[in-house]
């Protein structure tokens, strides 16, 4: 992810914020600009228009999303004239939880800030994400629900609808979770990144000419999803997994294999834009090689690698030194790299340009309905 100022004094922003801890200017994020821009006082609610000034000297008028406005739930802004009440992400959202419980909007209020960032990643990557407003066949839409005593919510993703249990913003939860089931991480950004990975397989890979370089990386995805469930909760994964695999989770069925590359790819993009906006600078562990980030491009995946590792280390150490668990508990194994390189090269051909950044550094090189809630839950098979 870039790094954000305030439009008034320049202070360093994060990207879920509304306003400057500085100077006190209220702020909203311009999907368009991929910014962080000036909001007036005086446009309290979503009705109200406001004028943004762009590149050129011309102005676009704007207005707040209705959970930016009303719920105080959001920071991103809509076009004026799109039309619409909610913003981009927003619109997203099929179902809520019953935000009247102070626990469901809580935790709502996590889920929708990680799938904000998962939005601002595939826009970055040039991804598109339309609603099922927008593509009643193709596109994406998310339900957010809390499991019952009469039924359980299973996080998945099934023909386009990306079903997340509430409870995983619960730390504690999300912790015994990653605990019981043996996971080295588990966060909700990840899950919703490994749901879209899913989504995408069915855009990027299903039917296209990448499926056979597909099954020769992760393997035959015909095979019984069912039946490499019942196998893995109970055989648990090959002894040696970690050879070719990114998770012991990845090795339960390719489908798993791939939405677990997926999510790791987008890990990576997003923290070296991190890294990349800070220019933040780090040797290669063995070389002494030093690997200035604000120079990558990230359109050359074997660059982008050897810039991941670097960081990655330097993370985990500054994680040891504040008393803390490895931030980063992966190892990237030959058949992984090249696993990811796949899906680095898939999105490539898939979308042009990849990244406004990247793109910028190679010129230079050259010369929807409103959600609604629910109190019970939908059943959603994890595929």
């Amino acid at each position: 992810m870039r790094l954000f100022a305030c439009p008034n004094c320049d202070q360093v922003l994060f990207f879920e914020n509304t306003r400057c801890t500085n100077c006190g200017q209220s702020v909203g994020y311009d999907m368009v600009d991929r910014k962080l821009v000036a909001t007036p006082p005086e446009a309290k609610d979503s009705a109200a228009e406001f004028d943004v000034s762009k590149q050129g000297g011309k102005t676009v008028s704007y207005r707040k999303c209705e959970n930016y406005a009303e719920l105080d739930a959001c920071n991103w802004l809509v076009l004026a004239t799109d039309g619409q009440q909610y913003c981009r992400s927003c619109r997203l959202s099929e179902v809520i939880p019953d935000l009247s419980d102070p626990a469901n909007r809580s935790a709502w209020l996590d889920i929708e800030r990680a799938k904000r960032r998962l939005i601002y990643t595939l826009q970055a990557l040039d991804l598109s994400a339309p609603s099922r407003a927008e593509d009643p066949e193709l596109g994406l839409t998310f339900r957010f629900l809390r499991s019952t005593p009469q039924e359980q919510v299973m996080t998945g993703h099934d023909k386009g609808v990306i079903t997340l249990n509430v409870a995983e913003a619960d730390a504690s939860y999300r912790e015994n979770m990653r605990e019981k089931l043996g996971e080295a991480y588990r966060t909700v950004l990840g899950h919703l990144r490994h749901e879209s990975g899913h989504y995408y397989w069915d855009r990027l890979v299903r039917g296209s000419p990448s499926l056979e370089a597909f099954r020769k990386l992760f393997g035959d995805e015909r095979q019984s999803y069912e039946e490499a469930v019942k196998r893995h909760y109970e055989a648990g994964p090959p002894e040696n997994w970690s050879e070719c695999f990114i998770s012991a989770y990845a090795t339960m069925h390719p489908w798993e294999d791939w939405a677990e590359t997926w999510a790791h790819y987008l890990h990576m993009v997003d923290t070296l834009e991190t890294a990349k906006s800070h220019g933040l600078a780090v040797r290669i562990p063995g070389e002494g090689t030093k690997v200035a980030t604000d120079n990558l491009v990230f359109a050359d995946y074997d660059g982008l690698s050897r810039s991941w590792h670097a960081v990655t280390v330097a993370l985990n150490n500054l994680c040891r030194s504040m008393g803390m668990k490895d931030i980063y508990p992966f190892v990237l194994s030959p058949p992984v790299q090249e696993k990811l390189r796949f899906v680095h090269e898939l999105i490539r051909r898939g979308a042009p340009g990849v990244d406004a950044v990247a793109r910028k550094v190679e010129d230079r090189g050259r010369n929807a309905p409103a959600p609604s809630t629910a109190s019970s839950p939908a059943r959603v098979s994890p595929k």
